[in-house]
């Protein structure tokens, strides 16, 4: 996933305060959700004032995007490095599978972070809009991707580039949100369907 609107973070904020925040939060909201994420829970596990977290960010849900934002942000970077190696339809795809098993052995917390957004934009228009830049952006990013590896010869693809992107993002997402949700099933037959799903998607050059 990639950046959100600017409108998501009122002033900027950087540095090692800023990454203090954003972890702190992070975490509570991966514990307690959002209702129970309050300023002064972040604040004190950030070890900053809580009249600093309302002068930068105003509100929680405001400061749960920035989180979400740098979280895709990071992970678009990865995403992106490593599909550029990609040699073949089999590798892309590949890469993809492993980029969904990765993240919920090693940062299950993530998924929770997107859907505890999705829940808060159902009942916040602001926040609402930026959720759906967060798509938007995301959707275009991975399509740019499939696009390049397609003008290189490397893949062909069988739908438009964005509308395989959004298929991606939902076998992704739907397996996330049941592998967290059943962690002692074996979802390695789910994950071998879903990468057959866009094999038929995306074939070599």
């Amino acid at each position: 996933m990639a950046p959100m609107a600017a409108s998501a973070t009122p002033r900027p904020i950087d540095g090692e305060k800023a990454q203090r925040i954003i972890d702190a939060m992070r975490e509570s909201v991966a514990r307690r959700g959002v209702a129970g994420s309050t300023f002064d829970h972040v604040a004190g596990e950030a070890r900053v004032s809580r009249g600093l977290l309302h002068y930068y960010f105003g509100t929680k849900e405001r400061l749960l995007g920035e989180v979400v934002r740098r979280d895709c942000e990071l992970r678009m970077a990865g995403l992106e490095s490593a599909l550029a190696t990609a040699a073949s339809a089999d590798a892309f795809v590949a890469l993809l599978r492993d980029s969904l098993v990765a993240m919920f052995d090693e940062d299950p917390d993530f998924v929770t972070l997107i859907f505890e957004l999705f829940t808060v934009s159902r009942h916040n228009e602001e926040i609402a809009v930026e959720f759906r830049e967060v798509l938007r952006r995301t959707r275009e990013h991975v399509a740019a991707m499939l696009a390049a590896k397609e003008a290189e010869g490397v893949v062909t693809l069988h739908a438009p580039a964005e509308a395989i992107s959004d298929i991606i993002f939902a076998i992704g997402d739907g397996l996330a949100i049941r592998m967290i949700s059943e962690p002692d099933r074996a979802f390695s037959g789910s994950i071998a369907a879903g990468v057959t799903a866009l094999r038929a998607l995306i074939t070599d050059g």
